[in-house]
This record gives C-alpha cells, structure tokens and sequence, in this order.
C-alpha cells in the first residue's frame, strides 16, 4: 500500500486534524459532537438550524460544498481547491461565533420545506423512543420557536474547538486556514435508551415491505454478514421468488461500539405475506448457521477492493474523526484488511444470532410476526393515573383522566385482556406537548406514547387544563399555530388505533388530530400509476369487446361472454390493488 495514502494526525488552531496525502481535487471537512439525538422533542431541529445559518454566507460558490444533521454529528465538507477549501473552513467558523440572525426567519422556512420532504420512518422512535436516537423520527418542533437566543447559546456550547474534529485529503493542509472557535467541552457520545421491554419485536406499519433493524457490536464481521445477508434476500426474495425488485441492507455505525444494521425487501400489497415469510426464512436460515464460505468470500473481495484503492483513506476520513470525537480508536486500512481475512462463516453465524436478539422488524399494516417468535412492541402503557375523568359523547367510547402526575386516556373495544387499552404520560417524563390556540394539547411521553386532551371532545373545564399546562415542563412545550380542523364535541378524539399507540410515524405538527392515514411511498405510487394505468386499458378492452363484440359474426355468444368476462376480471385484478393503496395511504 502506498505509505502516502496513511492518515496522519496534528492539529490545526488547536482542533485535532486528520490527514491524508491524495493527488487531485482536496477534499475536507470539520466535523462536530453535537447531533439530533443531543436534544429534546420539544427543543429539536436546533443543531440543523446552527448548520444552515453557519453555511448562509458562503453564498453560490463554484466549489462543492455542504452540511449534515446526523443523530450524534454534524459535519460541514468541502471539495475545490486550495484557497477555496481554506476560505471555507474559515467562513464556517466566523459564521459559528457568529451567526447570521437576520437570517433566522427565513432558514426556519427553508427548514420547514425541507422537513416536508423528509422521511426517515419509524423505527428509530419504536427502539428509542422519544428522546434521543429517537428524535430523528419526529419533526424538528423546536425551530417554530427558537429565539435568536436560543440558537447563539446552543453554537457556543456545542460548535467549539474541544468538540470538533478537521479532516483533510490533498497533497498538504492549505494555507490560510484559520479556525477560531471559541473553547468547550468534548461532548460524551448521546445515552442509548430503550423502548422495547422484550427484543426480538416487531410492530406493523405501512404497505411498503419488511424492514430489519438490529444492533450488533461494530466489527469486520458485521459488515461482512450485511453484504452476505442482502445477497441472500436478492436471491431468495427477487431471483429465485420474484416477490420483491429491492433488496438492501446497510450498516450505520452509532460510535459506541455498536452498528445499526438494517435490511430491507418491498412488496406489492398482494404480495406482502411471501415477502415477510421469505424474509424471516433468510433469517432463521443465518441463525442455523447455513451461510456459504462463498458468499463470504465474494462479499469480503469487494470489501478488500475498496480497502486498497488508493481512495480509501480519503473516504473513510469522516468516520474516523467521528470515532475520534467519539473516544473510539481508530484502525489502518492494513490492519482492517487483516481482519476481514480472518472471518470465518462461524463469525459470520455469531453475528446472525447476535443480531438475532437484538432485532426489530416493521411488517406490513395488519401483518404480524409473533409466529417467528417476534414479541409485539407495546402500544399501551401498564398503569393509568388517578383524577377526574372525562367520558367523550360517543357511548363512552374513550375515556379521560387528568391526574396530579400525568393524564391517561382509557379506550375501550380495544385489543387488550378487557378490551381496554391505556395510554399514559407522566408530567415527568413527558416529551413534548404540543399547545394549539384553540386550547388542544398532545402529550408524547419519552416512551413514545401518546394522549390528545381536547376539550371541546370531552368536556374538560379551563381550570383542569390550567393544571395541565402548568405541570408540563416549560422546556416541553411546543406552541403551535391553528388547526384549520379542530375536533368538536360531535367528533371522535383520535382513532382507538392511533390515540393510545406509539405512532408509527412522525405525528403531525398542524392539523386535525383524527387518525392519519400512513403516507404513500414512492414505490405505492409508482405501484398505484402502473396497476391504474394497466387496469384502464384491459378496461378499455373489455368495453370494446362488450358493446360491439355482439355484433362480430365470427364470434359466437358463449365466446363474447367468455372473453368480455376474461377482460372484466383482468381488469379487476389490476385496479383493485390500485384502489386499495389508494384509500388505505395519504399523500401528505
């Protein structure tokens, strides 16, 4: 290996700075401890916030440059030349110490639309919850509400020289560089909290496909199982069933010593039972043991390769600074491909069984997985609390209670031992609440659990609210404009399948607060376009063949019936599906 491809550790104004000699265009970044997952529901969207405010003044550039909100960091990366990466770098540092606040407004806005395009789905905030790792599932509610305040003093705890890491890949650290940040702490890696009492889980969601999420220690030989694992569903699920037409897997390293890793296989909806159990037969099939020395070996060639091209190092730079800020130590590219030849299939196994108990599985709506020994993920709460109640006029359907510590919503017709299901959130340990001027609160515990208190549903008196209001931490409050659909004494709370669940996806932050339909992916969409457009033109067929078939003298009656029926029942089967995804799915 060419000893000039080695990375290099110094320093640069005093940030840790990590080096690698690569001809060609120079390639850096400055990467900071602060991510998503470093704040509250209530408060979040602050990092991303600082990260457009610290890139306005950089203004339309020739050189490619950017920034990224991750859960634990956050990393703005620059590639152009030698001035140009120097000026950049410089720019971000004077725009941290000082930002841009005439801008806010606007990057609040830019924010928002950017927010209406995200989907990061929700598994994080069914392992997590909703505080930390979690909080990537949720929406950035703290940027309506952020002060210029509020953001000065969040950059001046977290953007600083202690808790920042510089990477560059050229032929030598530019000149001109000046990064003066002011001084802090390195921040310690963001707690790993739980909302799974019982792992293996599972919880329903969606019309999309099966999606894996397991945590497993961070190691050559996870990275080596999620290649094999992915060309293990390709064959099983698309080549050999022709059940899916994707397949993947990847791997996100949390820097604690733990991966994520997750895999994932669609599915038409008429297809989703094969899917889920040809998905869980390529699981278990791991964790007997039957992986193939030649599946390893052709993903651990690939994984060589990228090893030993001569832009390895450049490209594994933003993760080591990462592990760095981490405290995690860091290993040479000869020192990885030593141990990626030393997995064997036995390590591969180990893996597979690791992941095994760790793992969460998102099924399709109305699907379950407890037959392959999958626990259901908890939608309900075990305890309620104390205090008056409050009955919403439909029969009694759904029941309120406000408490000293918390409030419970009690529904019943619900799956449950009485068929009652409850959902509570504790004062405490409560999230976020989101405040609507018409006098609507929704309180998320850290659990991810949810209660709508209306009080045009059940009848609650402004001073029981006050108590409410005033028991919430401040920190958790989330002030939001008017709903253009304000539930009324003569409409429902939230569905009995949504109010007293973990939602299975960000809850929205205007709006009624009646069930949301699951939004439509872009595969359903491209499904519903393709079975809609096929069904219209059979269709169109069978209406031909049935208005002026009759009249064919070389077709007799029995056969104008035969085919005019044939192309009905076609043209069914085509537009049913379509139909479906479109009544069961929203667009928003």
């Amino acid at each position: 290996m060419n000893p000039q491809s080695a990375v290099h550790r110094t320093e640069v104004d005093g940030i840790p700075t990590l080096f690698t000699y690569v001809a060609g265009p120079m390639r850096a970044g400055l990467v900071f401890r602060a991510g998503i997952a470093d704040e509250t529901l209530g408060r979040a969207g602050l990092t991303h916030l600082v990260e457009h405010l610290a890139l306005y003044r950089q203004g339309v550039a020739d050189y490619h440059y950017n920034g990224a909100t991750k859960a634990a960091f956050t990393h703005f990366h620059v590639e152009g030349a030698e001035h140009e990466i120097a000026a950049y770098l410089t720019g971000v540092c004077a725009s941290l110490t000082d930002l841009p606040m005439d801008r806010l407004e606007t990057e609040k806005e830019v924010l928002r639309t950017e927010e209406s395009r995200r989907d990061p789905g929700p598994l994080p905030l069914w392992r997590y919850g909703a505080q930390g790792y979690g909080l990537v599932s949720y929406p950035e509610w703290g940027v309506r509400n952020a002060s210029a305040q509020d953001v000065g003093q969040w950059a001046q705890s977290w953007f600083t020289s202690d808790n920042a890491v510089l990477w560059i890949a050229g032929e030598r650290i530019p000149p001109g560089i000046c990064l003066k940040l002011p001084a802090g702490d390195r921040r310690p890696m963001p707690a790993v909290t739980s909302a799974l009492p019982t792992t293996p889980a599972y919880f329903s969601h969606g019309t999309g496909g099966v999606l894996l999420d397991a945590v497993v220690a961070d190691t050559p030989a996870a990275w080596l199982y999620s290649g094999v694992l992915e060309r293990e569903l390709t064959r099983a699920l698309r080549q050999e069933g022709g059940y899916s037409y994707t397949t993947a897997t990847d791997l996100t390293p949390r820097r604690d010593g733990f991966t994520v890793l997750a895999a994932f296989a669609d599915a038409l909806p008429a297809k989703q039972d094969a899917v889920l159990g040809g998905f869980v037969d390529v699981l278990a099939g791991f964790q007997a043991g039957r992986i193939t020395q030649a599946d390893l070996d052709a993903v651990r060639g690939r994984a060589d390769a990228a090893l030993s091209s001569p832009e390895a190092a450049a490209r594994r730079l933003p993760g080591m600074a990462e592990d760095l800020l981490a405290g995690r130590p860091w290993r040479d590219a000869a020192e990885l491909r030593s141990q990626l030849w030393a997995v064997t299939p036995g390590h591969l196994h180990e893996v597979a069984l690791e992941a095994a108990g760790t793992a969460l599985l998102q099924v399709p709506s109305g699907h379950s997985a407890d037959w392959a020994g999958y626990t259901a993920a908890p939608t309900a709460s075990d305890r309620t609390v104390t205090g008056p109640r409050f009955i919403t006029g439909r029969a009694g359907d759904a029941e309120l209670t406000v408490g000293d510590d918390g409030v419970s919503l009690t529904e019943r017709s619900s799956p449950g031992p009485d068929g009652t299901r409850v959902a509570t959130v504790l004062y405490r340990s409560c999230a976020a609440m989101l405040s609507w001027p018409d006098g609507g609160r929704r309180l998320i515990g850290a659990d991810g659990l949810t209660v709508d208190v209306e009080p045009a549903v059940y009848g609650v008196e402004p001073s029981t609210m006050a108590v409410i209001d005033a028991a919430v931490p401040p920190h958790a409050v989330v002030p939001l404009p008017p709903r253009p659909h304000p539930p009324r004494l003569d409409r429902a709370p939230a569905s009995s399948t949504t109010t007293s669940a973990r939602p299975t996806a960000a809850p929205p932050a205007t709006g009624t607060v009646l069930a949301d339909r699951p939004r439509r992916t872009g595969g359903q969409m491209a499904a519903m376009v393709l079975l809609g457009a096929l069904g219209g033109c059979f269709g169109l067929l069978a209406l031909m063949l049935t208005v002026f078939g009759a009249d064919d003298p070389e077709t007799s009656v029995g056969e104008w019936l035969a085919i005019s029926g044939f192309l009905w029942g076609v043209t069914a089967l085509l537009v049913w599906p379509a139909v479906r995804i479109l009544r069961r799915t929203s667009r928003r």
